[in-house]
């Protein structure tokens, strides 16, 4: 018999409506697994918070039995320390919001609760989502289950991607169903690519960006993080949807993202970047991409040659302008209204000696460099030409789709590094993501589907990318190529 933990969120959402289990047995199931060390070990889970989990469960069986049962009724999810959950502590993880408690719940976690969902804790990340490892938390870096059967004793402990670090390595341990994540420059979709597992970064505007705490206003999008296409579309139905209360929400329907599934990629044309093919390319990372658009093209699209030739300005142009929106964005923790207070002799030093303590090194380098570059004489010099820059990558993309339905590049250079192994050198995990970044900078959608396993036994994962609000045909392509990668790799932990 499937263990409950190894069920996808179809699966579960199958056997709850057959009465196979309730939802608190599913419940109880995620909860004794993470409470197990060698779980706790891989640093997850910044809170848990199991007597919630345990009575919105029971709410979820009262609602079954009376007919009203929701989509994601009764389904156990982690939620990424980034959002915001009334009543419940989050913290970005950083020490600068070590005791912070919002009185108000995010949109999207709202709409999964409203749906059923049950929140098992919320997990680690990069600090303030500003990393590709999750190893700049204040909480210590996550691990991944690929690590070895007990992560926490593994001599070579590996990153699961980042920012949300904590999203892609609970849901491939199986301590969780189903995760949200955000996506700045690839923070859903290179984790989903080094845990094999599913992640889609939507259109800007598709998820309500209200209650989810800021790092770049114009890059930042919701998106989940699950073990199928399946069940990413389940979520995305659930988390998309215009909302009122941000002024960056897009007013447009949202299709049925599972009907999506069945369709067909027959005639369908998929573009094969020609700039994707960097110098230096993992070559295994390569061959993995020329066998996706094989499996595509067996299926029944056609493959085609597109040029993006902006490409190369996208990782200077996101490290300006992120970092600029960043320094705008957590100026406002200072001491004074919320947060870690330190004591200082004056205004200037309690708040030069608070954001000190409060912020890790990663977030006072970015902060730092946003502050140069909207500095009187540097502002037209950098942020103004990235800006520019930025439309023609944008540029780029809608000439592309002029030829074709999706995009398919890798999502990640390679597969999982250790922890410590990119940290001093800063560039080299900045280039982690070098295949995602564009789509932020453009604000279309993307996803990630696991193909295949490298010969050092890691997961590795491609990328599809879509027209602006197409959500449907990604998900229609990306179905297409899960079935035909038939990707089964399990970590060497698993719960």
């Amino acid at each position: 018999m499937t263990k409950l933990t190894d069920l996808t969120i179809t699966e579960a959402v199958a056997g709850l409506a057959a009465k196979k289990f309730s939802a608190v047995e599913l419940t109880d199931a995620h909860l004794a697994a993470m409470e197990r060390p060698d779980a706790r070990g891989m640093n997850i889970f910044t809170l848990e918070t199991p007597d919630i989990a345990r009575a919105q469960a029971k709410q979820s069986d009262a609602r079954r039995a009376a007919g009203q049962a929701g989509d994601m009724d009764g389904i156990p999810l982690a939620i990424k320390d980034l959002y915001c959950t009334k009543g419940v502590r989050t913290t970005a993880a950083s020490r600068i919001l070590d005791n912070f408690v919002p009185t108000y719940e995010s949109t999207v976690t709202q709409k999964l609760f409203d749906a059923g969902a049950v929140m098992l804790g919320k997990v680690n990340m990069d600090e303030f989502a500003m990393g590709s490892g999750g190893v700049t938390s204040a909480f210590k870096p996550t691990i991944s289950p690929w690590s070895g059967p007990n992560p926490a004793a593994a001599a070579r402990h590996l990153v699961p991607g980042g920012s949300s670090s904590g999203s892609s390595a609970s849901v491939a341990a199986r301590l969780a169903m189903g995760a949200t994540g955000t996506d700045t420059g690839g923070s859903i979709r290179q984790p989903a690519s080094v845990t094999g597992t599913v992640g889609i970064k939507p259109t800007y505007g598709r998820c309500s960006r209200y209650g989810i705490i800021a790092f770049a206003s114009s890059l930042d999008q919701a998106g989940p993080i699950t073990r199928s296409v399946a069940d990413a579309a389940l979520m995305m139905r659930v988390m998309a949807g215009f909302d009122e209360k941000d002024s960056t929400s897009i007013d447009t329907p949202v299709p049925d993202y599972v009907a999506a599934l069945g369709g067909s990629v027959k005639g369908m044309k998929i573009g094969i970047p020609r700039e994707y093919r960097i110098d230096g390319i993992n070559p295994e990372t390569d061959a993995l991409w020329q066998k996706g658009a094989q499996m595509l093209r067996d299926a029944g699209a056609e493959i085609i040659d597109i040029t993006l030739p902006h490409t190369k300005y996208a990782l200077p142009v996101y490290y300006i302008i992120a970092p600029a929106e960043a320094s705008s964005n957590l100026a406002r923790y200072d001491g004074v209204r919320f947060g870690l207070r330190m004591p200082g002799e004056n205004l200037n030093d309690m708040y030069a000696a608070t954001r000190f303590a409060g912020f890790g090194k990663e977030v006072r380098r970015r902060i730092l460099i946003g502050t140069y570059v909207l500095s009187a004489g540097y502002y037209d010099a950098y942020y103004r030409k990235a800006q520019r820059v930025r439309r023609l990558i944008r540029n780029d993309f809608l000439d592309a789709f002029k030829q074709c339905d999706a995009i398919l590049t890798p999502a990640s250079p390679g597969t999982a590094f250790a922890i410590g192994e990119k940290q001093d050198d800063p560039l080299q995990m900045y280039l982690e993501d070098v295949f995602t970044v564009t789509l932020n900078l453009a604000g279309l959608p993307g996803i990630c589907v696991p193909v295949g396993v490298a010969q050092n036994g890691l997961p590795m994962g491609l990328q599809l990318i879509g027209r602006a609000f197409d959500e449907a045909t990604l998900f229609t392509a990306a179905a297409a190529l899960e079935k035909a990668a038939m990707f089964n790799a399990k970590p060497a932990f698993t719960a």
